[in-house]
């Protein structure tokens, strides 16, 4: 046998390592999951190394990274919108913008621009991480400018102006909710009469169905879980938690759910046949999905001292326990069936709670990854018995404001041993690789 026979005979005993995507919120499986192995165990003195920097102008959404590229999206405007603005008595003029950069060296590959004026609060730039799928991706801006763009080319495919074309406007923190992709569906919350959530085709932009009005859009995502043998849509609107068949829009059931200012932020975490919602104001409600047909029952609500009400960021959940900030500030381990406190700390932040404090949590291995409002990478271990920390590092500055402090709200990306995570000056990529 020939030496190169012999290698390639070797090497076809193994598996073929390839680094892991980040191609939409929350990573590959919208499970807040870093399946990549190989990464530092410890920051080595100084922190861990950044290898590019990107200026960037404003926004709060974090990028995507395929293959070798990263696709995020900011605003730029000579205006201060960098500024705790709770009200809609202002209207700022800019242009969001949808880039693509090469993810080894952070240069320029395409870049896709358009003009849009924000009259919704916290008006830093677009909230929403872009959905990067079988070479197209896919945007939805502040004010409801969905976008699908050629990944290769940046090329405009088709687009929505949302609020025009369905005959409504932005809430009050804009369109937040990310997209899904499924099958040849894109899935987003629009808003208006009869079309609280559409069905776009991923190809041309038609709709294919769309259901449901509700006082607003909020900000949760659309979801697609499985519960008594059938795929269910998720859609936590301001009113209700409800449940439509993703193929087709019809409704299988729907529970009350009245969110404070409209506000539940995160997907629904769902356990066994348990099923876990909250949002702003201590709201919260836990519900049993029945197991012979689709359709729920509520267990307990708005428990007091009890559950994660979540504000800015995802709760993580882990074999029954979930892991999050709460709007008071304290992260909480917290037992789903019962709603019951396992733990609380105030270490991720070191600094006493003002209140909306966030931190990005991410599983990978046995350990975690959070990476906190002051811009800190923090590696530790989270379980049912408490927090515990293994290291810390600064990576990036906190260029916002909110509650009278400096943050970073932007859900970083975790793709080929690196973290990609911007502010509203630079976006950069950090090196995590043993």
């Amino acid at each position: 046998m020939s030496r190169a026979l012999a290698l390639a005979a070797l090497i076809s005993m193994f598996p073929t390592i390839r680094a892991d995507d980040w191609p939409h919120w929350m990573g590959p499986q919208r499970d807040n999951t870093w399946r990549e192995e190989g990464l530092l165990d410890k920051f080595p003195t100084g922190g861990p190394k950044v290898l590019w920097r990107n200026a960037t102008a404003g926004g709060y959404s974090g990028p995507a990274v395929v293959g070798d590229k990263v696709y995020f999206t900011d605003y730029e405007t000579t205006e201060n919108s960098k500024i705790e603005n709770f009200k809609r008595d202002k209207s700022f003029t800019g242009k969001e913008r949808v880039r693509c950069l090469d993810a080894n060296s952070g240069s320029e590959v395409w870049k896709k621009e358009y003009p849009v004026t924000y009259s919704i609060s916290y008006p830093s730039g677009p909230r929403c991480t872009p959905v990067v799928h079988q070479g197209k991706v896919y945007t939805l801006g502040a004010e409801g400018n969905l976008y699908c763009f050629d990944a290769k080319t940046g090329d405009i495919v088709w687009s929505h102006d949302l609020k025009k074309e369905y005959n409504t406007k932005a809430a009050l923190w804009g369109y937040a909710a990310h997209p899904l992709i499924d099958g040849n569906k894109l899935i987003t919350l629009v808003g208006g009469k009869g079309s609280h959530i559409v069905a776009f085709d991923i190809n041309t932009g038609k709709e294919i169905w769309k259901a449901l009005t509700s006082p607003e859009q909020g900000y949760a995502p659309p979801t697609i879980i499985t519960a008594a043998g059938v795929r269910q849509l998720l859609t936590l609107r301001p009113d209700a938690v409800t449940s439509l068949n993703p193929e087709d829009g019809t409704e299988y059931w729907s529970v009350p759910y009245q969110a404070s200012n409209g506000s539940i932020i995160m997907a629904p975490i769902v356990w066994k046949d348990y099923l876990y919602v909250a949002g702003y104001s201590n709201k919260s409600l836990l519900l049993k999905l029945n197991s012979d047909k689709p359709g729920a029952t509520e267990v307990w609500r708005d428990k007091k001292g009890s559950g994660i009400s979540p504000v800015n960021v995802q709760p993580f959940h882990d074999q029954g326990t979930m892991y999050g900030f709460d709007q008071n500030g304290i992260c909480y381990g917290v037992e789903i069936e019962s709603g019951k406190r396992l733990w609380q700390t105030t270490e991720v932040m070191k600094t006493r709670p003002a209140g909306s404090e966030t931190g990005f949590i991410v599983k990978q291995g046995d350990r975690y990854w959070i990476f906190n409002e002051q811009g800190f990478l923090i590696l530790c271990k989270l379980s049912p018995k408490g927090y515990e920390e293994i290291d810390r590092a600064k990576v990036i500055e906190p260029t916002n404001t909110a509650f009278g402090r400096d943050v970073v709200w932007c859900m970083p990306a975790f793709a080929n041993k690196r973290m990609y995570v911007r502010n509203d000056k630079e976006c950069i990529c950090v090196e995590l690789a043993k």
